[in-house]
């Protein structure tokens, strides 16, 4: 892991040799500084070999015969990771020639996640960060709750008191969603509070509390990452009809499995009315293939073998029925193109459609 640090001069266009700009602001406070620092380090990178993914362009890596070396930009931090360890120690001293670079040593503390390694993988978790959330809006003295949110409770969007300060909410409801980030469990919740950030009210704010309160119960909750070598990726995906009691929008949600280690999921409401409750359940259905889609592009990609078809689960027959048929009738024209584009990926054979049944207890 390391940090980069510094700024940039040029010689000055004019007829006098030696002489320079100078340079009266810094890099950081430059409009656009992330753009020129980005240029910076993939033309160094380029020079000793490394390549920038085509499928996430904060991705860098160089493979050889006999290793495989991985560097991942957020800025100016940088994680370097690989299988030849004295290529990480000839990049770091290239790194430090080439800019003045912090080595923070192994990776324990980046961007607010914490890793901490065991004998078959690693926990990521937010720990820190949900303590100081915790701290901030005064929730340590509150007993913890078991659940995420009142399930008899319905928000709307202009019921109740507004707030004297929605600075305050939006503040709150910004750092859950970046809590998200290994919370996969809180992803719905926050999407919903989030849909009030430009006018919120009491209620929603007594939501965000109570979930507050869920996060006090077990701060630590994380992600369990395995060593194991198994690629295997599964997608499930469903949706809510009609939830939302404001727009009637419906609600969707999917997740990724790699093995059955969580690696992707999201929860978002819809951007268009459905007319029945199939229609959202084969919108959900298009967004975990498009996100499996770029799953295995990037995979491929990075020569990570993996089993094909993916399995694809979703409760929906109808859902099901229309992704296989050809046949468009009336009530389903209107999202072809969707449907064009799951049938596609299903006949190249890259996912393979399963129905997800409902377990009794």
């Amino acid at each position: 892991m390391a940090n980069f640090s510094g700024g940039y001069a040029t010689r000055a266009e004019t007829d006098s040799p030696g002489l320079v700009c100078k340079l009266n602001k810094s890099l950081y406070g430059l409009k656009h500084a992330t753009w020129q620092r980005y240029y910076k380090l993939t033309e160094v990178l380029c020079s000793r070999g490394y390549v920038y993914s085509l499928n996430d362009y904060s991705l860098f890596y160089k493979k050889t015969e006999y290793s495989t070396i991985y560097i991942v930009v957020y800025v100016d931090d940088v994680i370097v990771t690989g299988t030849d360890l004295s290529e990480i120690v000839q990049l770091k001293h290239f790194l430090h020639d080439q800019f003045k670079i912090k080595d923070l040593g192994r990776l324990h503390y980046f961007l607010g996640l914490e890793v901490l390694y065991t004998a078959d993988g690693v926990i990521i978790s937010q720990r820190k960060f949900a303590l100081d959330m915790l701290k901030e809006f005064d929730c340590i003295s509150y007993s913890s709750l078991s659940t995420p949110f009142d399930p008899n409770e319905k928000l709307r969007a202009k019921e109740g008191r507004p707030l004297s300060d929605s600075t305050y909410y939006r503040k709150l409801v910004g750092k859950l969603n970046f809590l998200t980030n290994t919370r996969l469990d809180i992803a719905f919740n926050v999407k919903y509070l989030s849909q009030f950030m430009q006018d919120p009210r009491e209620p929603h704010l007594k939501a965000a509390f109570h979930l507050l309160r869920y996060l006090k119960s077990d701060p630590t909750l994380g992600i369990f990452l395995s060593n194991d070598s198994d690629c295997s990726l599964k997608g499930y995906c469903d949706s809510d009809w009609a939830v939302c009691p404001d727009s009637r929008r419906s609600v969707t949600g999917y997740i990724v499995l790699l093995e059955n280690i969580p690696i992707c999921w999201k929860s978002k409401k819809q951007e268009t009315v459905s007319l029945s409750s199939t229609e959202p359940e084969y919108r959900s259905l298009r967004k975990v293939v498009g996100e499996l889609t770029w799953l295995c592009r990037y995979f491929d990609e990075l020569t990570v073998s993996y089993p094909k078809p993916v399995s694809v689960f979703c409760d929906s027959q109808s859902a099901l029925h229309i992704a296989k048929n050809p046949v468009f009738h009336e009530r389903t024209k209107h999202i072809e193109v969707e449907c064009h584009f799951v049938r596609d990926k299903l006949h190249e054979g890259l996912i393979s459609l399963h129905q997800l049944l409902p377990v009794l207890n």
